[in-house]
């Protein structure tokens, strides 16, 4: 069973197709399309479905990890823009809020494994309850549901950055 990475921007999706090339990521398919333009019935087949794929981070980091290019598993990193501290912190308002159509697509499709990555923001900002709110919809589909923050540098990337998991 191939992976699906669901990457929009084509210089991402670019790398993606390379990684896949030189064997460093699990092999499968890159699609350019919007998330918001992906349907249940395309992702048939997939043993991995990785969203907002980047360059691949999930696929290279369960692979180091021991997990089988042939293991079922979903990924995703929502766009950050809408809960950063960086950003204009516009929360659920904000078009780039795109973690409910993941959802609605986890909800369809119902891995049995799933794992997500977010600013720590979304996290602790009392003002967002984002991960309060995802965490209740994945509980409601059956979903156990662990979360923590870490710095990046807990796992020997140079920036402090905090990141929820």
């Amino acid at each position: 069973m191939a992976a699906y990475y669901n990457e929009f921007d084509p210089f991402a999706a670019a790398w993606l197709r390379e990684l896949i090339r030189r064997g460093l990521i699990a092999p499968g398919d890159v699609d350019e399309r919007s998330i918001e333009d992906v349907q249940a019935t395309d992702l048939m087949g997939y043993a991995q479905c990785h969203f907002f794929a980047g360059i691949g981070t999930w696929s290279y980091a369960l692979r180091q990890a021991g997990w089988p290019d042939d293991r079922p598993v979903w990924t995703g990193r929502p766009p950050c823009q809408p809960f950063s501290n960086a950003g204009q912190q516009k929360g659920y308002d904000d078009e780039r809020h795109l973690a409910p159509k993941w959802l609605s697509l986890v909800s369809e499709c119902r891995p049995p494994v799933v794992f997500g990555e977010q600013v720590a923001s979304a996290f602790t900002n009392k003002n967002h309850h984002w991960i309060d709110d995802l965490q209740d919809e994945l509980e409601a589909q059956d979903y156990a549901v662990g979360k923590i923050v870490l710095p990046a540098c807990s796992i020997g990337a140079p920036p402090i950055r905090q990141r929820g998991w």
